[in-house]
């Protein structure tokens, strides 16, 4: 399979070109023919125009690729070795949505062919390849695992927004449903990947691993969050006590704030859900979830509490956030906990705005019900640093206390103004 890809007689195809299955798409087709799918024209438009849609990647990236975008499923079956890039989110019930995932499983089964691979990305509990994605390629295609077809798993570990730690210069984990397919499936990857191959023993290991990597961060910053509602109420800043700490050699350096996003927020409840659908009901991480899915709403009653000290009156308080997104430098606004900031302080009657630099304001209307306002032309009675966006480092005081009224409050949810903010009452983590 590897030798055909490699001489261009065979076609690899990548289902799914958002943040993770672009770069892998263009990443491979510097080196063999591949074929872009995804389900949605507009996109796919304008990568064809060298255009990333997620914003992460230069026009550039585009350049001396041998790819094919397309939007039709039929295109498929001009491929051999198909990767599925696709989300895999939660629903409101907090519970591993597939949709996404099967629907992308049912649309390559139908092109599948004897002999082709099928080598899933999405992050899934232990087990979702072979238990969940394999009988429904099985049921499209008519053909039978493992001896017309194989599969592997090989978990993404793309970082939004990071320049440095880029898919090529990231160890790369592969398993495969046979040894032969391993095998191949690491000759594959091993074409692109500088930072090298680990070969997995099992799918369900490759799958666990991906799964607990963000659950351990998620787990880490769950203890900050806790903390930092214990220091709290100490009346001491959390991010003192961590830098104070942090002069042990061991000490692990995580930090408090809102958890979004597609990774940490979610796949933790991959994990549980199988946990739960296996008879064990997790404690530390099911507990780690609940406090970092609290931090918005707990972040905006300290914000209510304070501003009924200062004297303010909450119905009809102007407050800025400042930065919508679920990270810095991006614009990915998937499961931002800001979302719960803004809705908590609309629960208390107060006027809030949001801007951001970089993400869409039709976006965060379709997905929140709110957008951004178009310009700072207001005076806030507090300002909610949430993001730390570049463009936000560059401020300073000056600048705060002139969009605000006499007697403001800053709220900095990371704590970088700490030692900055000297007029204004400054609170964060």
């Amino acid at each position: 399979m590897f030798e055909k890809l490699k001489n261009k007689e065979a076609k690899l195809s990548v289902i799914g070109l958002g943040y993770v299955g672009l770069p892998i798409a263009l990443e491979f087709a510097r080196k063999m023919k591949v074929i872009g799918f995804d389900i949605k024209p507009d996109r796919i438009e304008k990568m064809k125009q060298h255009i990333d849609p997620s914003n992460e990647l230069e026009a550039s990236a585009f350049e001396g690729c041998d790819i094919k975008f397309t939007s039709n499923p039929e295109d498929l079956k001009e491929a051999c070795f198909h990767v599925v890039a696709v989300p895999t989110p939660i629903n409101k019930h907090n519970l591993p949505d597939l949709n996404p995932l099967l629907s992308a499983t049912r649309t390559v089964g139908k092109a599948l062919k004897k002999g082709d691979y099928v080598v899933f990305e999405s992050t899934v509990y232990p087990g979702c390849t072979e238990e969940d994605c394999v009988p429904v390629l099985e049921q499209e295609s008519g053909l039978k695992f493992n001896v017309d077809f194989k599969v592997g798993y090989s978990p993404e570990r793309i970082n939004p927004g990071d320049k440095e730690h880029t898919l090529t210069k990231i160890l790369k984990i592969v398993s495969g449903s046979d040894p032969e397919a391993l095998e191949e499936i690491s000759a594959v990857y091993g074409s692109i990947i500088k930072a090298g191959i680990y070969k997995a023993s099992s799918i369900k290991v490759a799958e666990a691993a991906k799964i607990i990597e963000n659950t351990q961060r998620d787990v880490n910053i769950a203890l900050m969050n806790e903390l930092s509602l214990i220091f709290n109420r100490l009346n001491i800043n959390t991010y003192e006590v961590l830098e104070a700490a942090g002069t042990k050699w061991n000490f692990l350096r995580f930090s408090p704030g809102l958890v979004g996003g597609h990774c940490i927020g979610v796949d933790p409840y991959y994990l549980t859900y199988k946990a739960n659908e296996l008879g064990y009901h997790s404690k530390i991480i099911t507990g780690g979830r609940f406090i970092n899915d609290a931090m918005g709403p707990y972040i905006a009653k300290q914000v209510v509490k304070k501003l009924i000290s200062k004297g303010h009156k909450i119905n009809g308080s102007r407050v800025l956030i400042m930065g919508a997104t679920f990270k810095e430098n991006v614009s990915d606004i998937r499961n931002s906990k800001v979302a719960d900031v803004y809705n908590e302080l609309k629960s208390f009657s107060v006027n809030v705005d949001v801007t951001d630099p970089h993400a869409s304001s039709k976006e965060l209307m379709e997905e929140y019900g709110y957008g951004l306002v178009d310009k700072i032309d207001k005076k806030y009675h507090a300002v909610i640093l949430a993001v730390n966006h570049d463009e936000y480092m560059k401020l300073d005081e000056v600048y705060f206390k002139s969009i605000t009224v006499d007697d403001p409050l800053f709220v900095d949810v990371k704590g970088v103004f700490r030692g900055k903010i000297r007029e204004m009452t400054y609170w964060s983590l």
